[in-house]
C-alpha cells in the first residue's frame, strides 16, 4: 500500500494537490499508476464534499488553461440573458460585416468574395481566444489597402501574405514581442489613419463615377480620374450619392435618438426600435436597396449601373495556401513570392496587430474591463493563420463593427458566433445574389466607413500641446500618399529619432550656489556620456578659475558602462584641477554600480545640502592649511 494514503491529511486545502503532484512524481511513466491516481484523487474530492469540477477549477492547471483559453472564464457563468444580448449583438454585427467584406475585398484588388472568406474564421477564433467582449476580427479598409499594395490582384499572394503574417504574429505573441508597437507614435498612426481614409474614399470615387481602368496608386489615380471624367456613367453616380444621402442620414438618426425612459409609451418604443434597427444595418439596407434596383432594371433590359458580376458560389475549400504560383508560362517558386511581397511581411502584421490592441483597449476602458495584450497577439496571429486555410486574406479589429457590436450591448464574445454564422449562411446560399449589388453602393459604404478615419481636429490638438509632434504627423500623412509603407517606416524613424536626441541630451539644470549644482533630469546611458562630459568641461574646468560640482542623480534611473567610464575620466580631471565632483540623491541600483567600478575618488552624499555641507568644510579646511603654510 501507498505510504501516503495511510497518512492524515495535513492540510485540507492542499490535499489534493500535494497527493496527485506527489503520485506522479514517484511513478510519472506508468500508465496504470496514473489511472489510479486519478481514482484516489477522485476519492479524496468526495470525501471533502465538493464536485469534482469544482476542485478541478481550483488546481492549478486550470487556472493556467484559463489564461490560455478565456473561453473558460466567461462559458461557466454564461446566462440565458446573455445568451439574448449575444444574438442580437451577432444578428446586427453580422448584418454590417456581409456588405463590409464585400466593399473591401474591392479596395484590397481581389473578388468580392474573398471579403466573406476573411469574415468568418476570426469570429469562431477569437470566441476561444480574444479577453474583449466587444473585438470583431474581419477585414478592415485600412489593412485592405496596405495588401492591395502588395498583392497585386492575386489572390494566391493574398492567401500567403495571410499565411505568413499570422505566422509572425504568433512567433510575436509566444516571444512577448508586443512592445514592438510602443514605438509606434500616436502622431504616426493618426497621419497613417487620416491619409488612408483620403486614399481609400478617393479610390472608391472612380466606382461611383462608373469609370474603368483607373490606375492604382493615389497620384495617378487622381490624375487619371479628373481626366476621364466626361466618361462618367449617370446611373452609377446618381445611385452612389444617392446611397452616400441614405447613410449618412440613417447615421445622422441613429445619433439623435434619445434614450428610452420607463414611461414611454410603447409605440414610441417601437417606432424608435425600428429607426435604431435600420440604422445600425444601414449597410446592408443599402446595399440590399441597391441591388434590387439594379435587378430590376437588368429585368427590364436596360443595364444602367456598373455590378459586381459573378462570383464564386459556396464555403471556401480547406486547403492549405500555395507555397508556389503557376503563372502558365513559369512556376513562382516561394522565395521569389516572398520576395514579392517584401516590406508588406513586417508592415501587415505590425499595423494589423496595432489596429486590433488599440481598438480592445478602447473598448476595455470604455466597458470598464481588462484586457490581455499578448493573448490579444495570440488571437489575431492563430486568426490570420488558420484564415490561410479558408482562402482569407489578412484581417484585424474593425473598429466600426467593434463599435456597433458594444452599442448593441453584446455581453461576451459567443456573439460572434453568430456573426460567424451569418457570414456562412452567405456564402452557401446567397452568392448568386451578389452579382446584382452595383459598385457604386458599395463603394458609398465605403467612403461612409473611412470618413470619420480622417482626423482634422489632431492637427488643432497636437499644436497646442506640442508643436514638435506634428514633425512625425505631417511626414507620416504625406508620405503615405506615395506608398504607405514608406510613409509609415519614415515616421517611425523621425519619431526615432526624436526620441534619441532626447536620450543622447538629457536636460540639464545649472544653478550656482557658490559651486556649480547640475540637476539630471533623466537616465545616463551611453548617448549622452559625451554631452554631460562636454557640459561639465565647459561650466566648470574651461573656465578662468576651475569650480566644484555638485550632480544631483535623484532622477537617474539607469547608468551604463560607458557613463561609467566617462565618469572615471571625469573624476581624474577634477582632481587634476583640484576641484570636487559630488554626485548626490545617488539610487541605490545607480550606486551598487558606481562602486561596483571601484571609481578613484568617487565622492556621493544623500541630497544636495549636505553635498554643500562637505564641500563648505573642505574649503575651510584647505583655508586653514594655506594659513598655517
Amino acid at each position: 500500500m501507498c505510504p501516503l494514503r495511510t497518512r492524515p491529511l495535513l492540510n485540507q486545502d492542499t490535499a489534493v494537490h500535494v497527493f496527485f503532484i506527489w503520485k506522479i512524481n514517484k511513478w510519472k511513466h506508468l500508465h496504470i499508476i496514473k489511472m489510479k491516481v486519478l481514482r484516489d484523487t477522485m476519492e479524496l474530492l468526495s470525501a471533502r464534499g465538493r464536485s469534482v469540477w469544482e476542485r478541478m477549477k481550483a488546481s492549478f492547471w486550470y487556472e493556467a488553461l484559463k489564461k490560455k483559453l478565456p473561453i473558460l472564464v466567461w462559458l461557466p457563468r454564461y446566462s440565458v440573458k446573455w445568451l439574448q444580448m449575444d444574438l442580437i449583438a451577432g444578428m446586427t454585427v453580422g448584418l454590417t460585416v456581409v456588405p463590409q467584406a464585400l466593399a473591401y475585398a474591392e479596395v484590397a484588388g481581389l473578388p468580392v468574395q474573398y471579403g466573406l472568406y476573411s469574415s468568418f474564421i476570426g469570429c469562431f477564433i477569437y470566441c476561444l481566444l480574444g479577453t474583449s467582449k466587444d473585438v470583431t476580427l474581419g477585414p478592415t479598409a485600412i489593412m485592405s489597402l496596405l495588401c492591395a499594395s502588395y498583392i497585386g490582384h492575386d489572390p494566391v499572394q493574398a492567401v500567403l501574405l495571410t499565411f505568413l503574417c499570422g505566422f509572425i504574429q504568433l512567433v510575436m505573441a509566444i516571444m512577448h514581442l508586443g512592445f514592438l508597437l510602443d514605438f509606434i507614435s500616436y502622431p504616426v498612426i493618426k497621419g497613417f489613419t487620416s491619409s488612408a481614409a483620403l486614399t481609400i474614399g478617393f479610390g472608391q470615387v472612380k466606382n461611383i463615377l462608373g469609370l474603368h481602368d483607373i490606375p492604382q496608386q493615389f497620384f495617378l489615380q487622381f490624375y487619371y480620374t479628373f481626366r476621364n471624367i466626361y466618361e462618367t456613367r449617370v446611373g452609377d453616380l446618381i445611385l452612389g450619392l444617392t446611397s452616400i444621402a441614405l447613410l449618412v442620414v440613417l447615421k445622422v438618426m441613429k445619433d439623435s435618438l434619445a434614450p428610452t425612459d420607463e414611461d414611454t409609451a410603447v409605440v414610441v418604443k417601437v417606432c424608435r426600435m425600428v429607426v435604431w434597427f435600420f440604422a445600425t444595418a444601414r449597410n446592408a439596407f443599402v446595399v440590399v436597396a441597391a441591388a434590387l434596383v439594379a435587378y430590376a432594371c437588368e429585368l427590364s433590359g436596360t443595364k444602367v449601373f456598373t455590378l459586381t458580376g459573378k462570383t464564386t458560389q459556396g464555403l471556401p475549400p480547406f486547403k492549405p495556401p500555395q507555397f508556389y504560383e503557376d503563372t502558365g508560362n513559369e512556376s513562382l517558386p516561394f522565395s521569389e513570392m516572398v520576395k514579392d511581397l517584401g516590406g508588406g511581411l513586417a508592415v501587415i502584421p505590425l499595423m494589423g496587430l496595432l489596429e486590433s490592441l488599440a481598438i480592445a483597449k478602447v473598448f476595455a476602458s470604455q466597458n470598464e474591463y481588462r484586457i490581455d495584450s499578448n493573448q490579444e497577439l495570440l488571437a489575431i496571429g492563430v486568426t490570420n493563420l488558420l484564415g490561410s486555410f479558408f482562402s482569407a486574406y489578412p484581417v484585424t479589429g474593425s473598429f466600426g463593427r467593434t463599435a456597433v457590436n458594444s452599442q448593441t450591448g453584446v455581453c461576451t464574445p459567443a456573439g460572434g458566433i453568430v456573426t460567424g454564422v451569418i457570414v456562412l449562411l452567405s456564402l452557401a446560399f446567397l452568392m448568386p445574389l451578389f452579382y446584382y449589388i452595383p459598385k457604386a453602393a458599395l463603394a458609398a459604404v465605403i467612403i461612409c466607413a473611412v470618413a470619420p478615419m480622417f482626423d482634422y481636429k489632431v492637427v488643432k490638438t497636437l499644436w497646442k500641446v506640442k508643436k514638435l509632434d506634428l514633425l512625425p504627423f505631417l511626414l507620416t500623412f504625406f508620405m503615405c500618399f506615395w506608398e504607405i509603407q514608406y510613409g509609415i517606416v519614415a515616421g517611425i524613424i523621425l519619431s526615432g529619432f526624436m526620441l534619441l536626441y532626447k536620450v543622447a541630451r538629457p536636460k540639464l539644470e545649472v544653478s550656482d550656489h557658490g559651486v556649480l549644482v547640475i540637476v539630471l533630469d533623466s537616465g545616463l546611458n551611453f548617448p549622452s556620456a559625451e554631452y554631460l562630459s562636454d557640459t561639465l568641461y565647459r561650466q566648470a574646468l574651461l573656465v578662468s578659475r576651475p569650480r566644484s560640482v555638485i550632480l544631483d542623480c535623484r532622477h537617474v534611473s539607469s547608468i551604463d558602462y560607458t557613463v561609467v567610464n566617462e565618469i572615471q575620466d571625469l573624476l581624474q580631471q577634477f582632481r587634476l584641477n583640484k576641484v570636487s565632483l559630488i554626485f548626490s540623491g545617488l539610487r541605490i541600483v545607480i550606486l551598487e554600480v558606481l562602486l561596483a567600478a571601484d571609481l578613484k575618488g568617487l565622492e556621493h552624499t544623500e541630497s544636495v545640502e549636505e553635498a554643500l555641507q562637505s564641500l563648505s568644510e573642505h574649503h575651510i579646511v584647505q583655508e586653514h592649511d594655506q594659513s598655517l603654510c
